[in-house]
């Protein structure tokens, strides 16, 4: 299964679940992550909290959404937004024939750096268990019915 995660920046949260997707899935899942508005560089906290908990990190990049819309990009099973509710944060919208869910979580780039520790591993945990949720699901043998209704179930976590 592929899976996008989508957010404004592609620094923190959707890295963030793409490394623990990618690490976490065994090979059931390849992960991707992107950003409407890219930051450029991945946040140093993010790379900092993965390291810690024994993620790869080396292959990790701030991308644009544009590199997934092209002919030759891989087709989504799934795009999953991770944009929180903080200061009002647009989140991107992607179109096409995947499933679309939203597993919104507050931007820990926002807070201060003495918080970042604290919040990058509060938007950790959130995804994380999220993640959890989805690699528990038989999702390879599930109707697309079926694994939309999960996955935007797993959102509320």
């Amino acid at each position: 299964m592929n899976i996008l995660v989508l957010c404004t920046g592609n620094s923190a949260r959707s890295i963030l679940l793409e490394a623990i997707l990618t690490q976490r899935s065994q090979g059931r899942i390849t992960a991707f992550s992107a950003g409407s508005h890219p930051a450029g560089r991945v946040h140093p906290q993010s790379v900092k909290l993965l390291n810690a908990l024994g993620y790869a990190t080396t292959a990790l990049r701030s991308k644009s959404w544009d590199d997934f819309s092209g002919q030759n990009a891989p087709a989504m099973d799934a795009v999953i937004t991770v944009c929180g509710s903080a200061a009002g944060e647009t989140c991107p919208y992607w179109a096409g024939a995947p499933i679309r869910v939203h597993w919104g979580v507050d931007d820990p780039a926002t807070a201060i750096p003495a918080d970042w520790d604290t919040a990058f591993q509060s938007a950790y945990d959130q995804l994380n268990a999220r993640a959890k949720a989805l690699l528990a699901l038989p999702f390879e043998t599930l109707d697309r019915t079926t694994l939309t209704k999960e996955m935007t179930r797993i959102g509320t976590l």
